[in-house]
């Protein structure tokens, strides 16, 4: 069991409280007395989240934001976090970047843990919980067929800042990929009207074949239609489709609705075929996305 697809999938014998979704989705959701709580926790880990060296206000930030991307994907509204911290070398800046991400999203710190850690980096872990704004609460699994697929912004930024900060190259916003933003209020807008909806973490390509298989349907993109960042070179087009760290949400939409907020169409779904994901009329080849393995994998 070396990949975290595999991992994920001996944990739901685990897991079969309603709540969880099979594991297959972005949240806990959890009727809560006369509330529906949303909850979400994700966890970074230095050296393949962010770069060493890396300022931790924005790892900091980045560990705030892409807990309420999973929140925004169900239309929730914030509530809390719950942090769990490795103590590092720079616990100052952490605080720094923490304070700036609560204050931007509007959220408070409700608690957490605290831990000493051993060398070979810091780990970090958010919970995040919201309170749905809508019912049913968006989910992976309702797209159908003849709905249009739609995506909120771009996706390529997050690859291109990495690489510039890597590298050390001047003159290229990383911001997307130090500081992303989460789309809650799209979320809530679109929450009402979606038949299926998630946020892209793992690369458009591999979250688009997760919609589809947990809605067993197949999603056609078109890869002509799918945003990309006006810098990004004509011929990483495919690198940008699989890289990950976008951070937009992916939702498909009956094919007679708009969608009240800025979003772009970028495929259509259609019938459960051999594939569960084609780009421009085919399988896509290679890698789809990112997906974590053991170290011994």
């Amino acid at each position: 069991m070396t990949t975290e697809a595999a991992f994920i999938a001996a944990l739901r014998a685990l897991a079969p409280h309603p709540a969880a979704r099979g594991l297959a989705d972005d949240c806990a959701v959890l009727d809560f007395g006369s509330e529906t709580l949303v909850a979400t926790h994700d966890m970074m880990v230095e050296g393949v989240h962010w770069l060493r060296g890396q300022d931790l206000a924005d790892v900091a930030w980045k560990l705030v934001a892409t807990n309420l991307s999973d929140l925004a994907a169900k239309g929730a509204e914030p509530v809390g976090v719950l942090l769990g911290y490795t103590l590092g070398q720079d616990n100052t800046r952490f605080l720094v970047g923490l304070d700036e991400a609560l204050d931007a999203f509007g959220v408070t710190l409700l608690g957490g843990d605290t831990v000493r850690g051993l060398a070979g980096g810091q780990a970090l872990g958010l919970t995040a919980l919201g309170r749905a704004t809508c019912q049913p609460v968006p989910a992976r699994d309702g797209a159908q067929i003849g709905d249009r697929v739609w995506i909120t912004g771009p996706v390529g930024a997050a690859m291109l800042g990495f690489e510039a900060l890597r590298d050390d190259k001047a003159g290229v916003d990383t911001t997307a990929f130090r500081r992303p933003t989460p789309r809650l209020a799209a979320g809530r807008a679109l929450a009402p009207l979606v038949s299926a909806m998630m946020d892209v973490s793992d690369g458009l390509l591999l979250d688009a074949q997760r919609l589809a298989q947990a809605s067993k349907v197949t999603i056609a993109l078109d890869s002509a239609a799918i945003p990309v960042p006006a810098n990004l070179p004509s011929d990483r087009l495919r690198d940008a489709l699989g890289w990950g760290d976008d951070y937009e949400l992916l939702f498909t939409l009956p094919a007679h609705l708009q969608p009240p907020t800025l979003a772009y169409a970028i495929g259509v779904v259609t019938e459960q075929g051999v594939a569960p994901l084609l780009l421009d009329g085919a399988p896509p080849h290679g890698k789809l996305g990112f997906e974590h393995a053991s170290a011994t994998a």
